[in-house]
């Protein structure tokens, strides 16, 4: 592209700052928080407001030019950038408001998580998201959004109360169970293929300080624990979350140096009930399995445990990312599980198995794109390193990790756990939904202008 008169007027007209190519801050500018992922988009304009991204979306269409869209930068395949092309860089957008009164939130779209919970830990509320502060809210959001509140607060879609969204010919919309009602239901888990989401409203709900953390056992006790957890958690209280983590104990504090090294088994559970009762809660898991090797669980701001595992995370790792859903765990799947993660090339490879049952059931498959009400868990497996030499190597056993469980699994995934996977695969993971975000990609964006995303194409 070489008209520069249009890139400079462009430039000029944008509140927030458009770096190009020639630019001393390019090269970070460009850098992705998934290392393994490296674009080289033409130009990152990162707005300052909704009239930037107005003009984003415009200058863009004008130009013909391949548009990605970033948040707060999470997403595991790169799809917030692009190469040759312009991004549209929500990040500067951070804007929170709390409305106590009605316990509701206006969250900007360069949000993380963490700013949210920032905000509404103030007030004793909390919005139903992830599990990682740094995590963008954004995509975490048009996604679906699990975490430690899902059980009894249901998915963050299920909380979305409205979206301001920019469509593909540069309009303003409100999207809400009134308004656009269509573009709400699609936007409830059909991620970024409708439009630029420059702002949500949630609802939030009262948490504070709970009753959480990790448990570790020896791998040699994981099959052991993850049976019991197995029917524990069917009849486990909807304020109790607890999910599977299986990797190795990082040689790093806070965690003891006898255990540096070891792969584990634990339990990472968030109890939002009254902390006076939360020991007895928690009381089979220290009392019906094995001995823990550490045990982690006690009153923690509710913040301060969805930053847990921050310190492990900063952006710039290597990642391989393979996601399903989960309905059940049979023997068979659980042994294959630990054969796996004992084979985990890096300390930080990990896998988890997130509940998505208690509240996310009470929604219908068919009331929000989100489709599948029906698993029981949502699983990730991760290949991570710093080292890019290990990129072959995390990639290799994620794979063949999925490959082993997934014919115990649910034929779909969560859209935030998957790298680029082709159509088959959104496709399974929207099941009878699928025809409808087709037709809604149709009459909001016929040209398929925001594609570099987890794509469904206008038919």
């Amino acid at each position: 592209m070489s008209n520069t008169t249009t890139i400079d007027t462009f430039k000029a007209g944008l509140r927030g700052e458009l770096i190009q190519r020639a630019d001393p801050n390019y090269e970070e500018a460009r850098r992705l928080y998934n290392a393994m992922i490296d674009k080289r988009p033409l130009m990152i304009a990162r707005c300052a407001d909704v009239a930037d991204v107005i003009s984003a979306v415009r200058f863009s269409r004008e130009n013909h030019l391949l548009t990605a869209v970033r948040g707060g930068g999470h997403n595991g395949p790169g799809l917030g950038s692009c190469d040759d092309g312009l991004v549209i860089d929500l990040s500067p957008m951070k804007g929170v408001r709390v409305d106590a009164q009605h316990r509701t939130v206006r969250v900007e779209a360069g949000c993380t998580q963490g700013d949210v919970d920032h905000a509404t830990h103030a007030f004793g509320l909390a919005v139903p998201a992830g599990i990682v502060s740094s995590t963008g809210i954004a995509g975490l959001t048009l996604g679906g959004g699990h975490g430690y509140l899902s059980r009894k607060f249901g998915l963050t879609v299920d909380n979305l109360v409205e979206a301001d969204v920019v469509l593909a010919d540069g309009s303003l919309v409100v999207a809400s169970a009134t308004e656009h009602e269509d573009l709400f239901w699609a936007l409830r888990g059909g991620g970024g293929n409708f439009g630029i989401v420059t702002s949500f409203l949630y609802r939030a709900h009262p948490v504070s300080t709970v009753y959480g953390g990790p448990i570790f056992w020896d791998l040699k006790d994981a099959v052991t624990v993850m049976k019991w957890y197995r029917q524990f958690l069917a009849q486990a209280p909807l304020d109790l979350s607890l999910f599977v983590h299986l990797g190795t104990v990082p040689s790093a504090e806070p965690f003891p140096k006898a255990i540096w090294g070891r792969k584990t088994c634990a339990l990472v559970t968030c109890y939002t009930g009254p902390l006076d009762q939360a020991e007895e809660v928690v009381k089979p898991i220290r009392g019906e399995l094995p001995s823990p090797i550490l045990d982690l669980m006690g009153p923690i701001p509710f913040p301060a445990l969805q930053s847990l595992f921050d310190p492990l995370l900063p952006k710039g790792m290597q990642w391989y990312w393979k996601g399903d859903f989960v309905r059940e765990l049979p023997d068979e799947s659980i042994e294959l599980h630990v054969a796996h993660i004992a084979k985990a090339p890096t300390e930080l490879s990990i896998a988890h198995i997130y509940p998505i049952d208690g509240a996310v059931h009470q929604v219908g498959r068919r009331d929000t794109a989100w489709n599948c009400r029906d698993a029981t868990w949502s699983l990730v497996i991760c290949g991570i390193d710093p080292d890019p030499a290990q990129a072959q190597a995390l990639t290799a056993w994620a794979k063949e990790y999925w490959n082993a469980v997934h014919p115990h699994n649910l034929k779909g995934g969560y859209l935030n756990f998957m790298m680029e996977e082709g159509e088959d695969r959104i496709r399974a993971t929207y099941g009878d939904n699928y025809d409808r975000l087709v037709a809604i990609k149709k009459k909001y964006d016929p040209t398929n202008f925001f594609r570099v995303n987890q794509n469904i194409k206008p038919g």
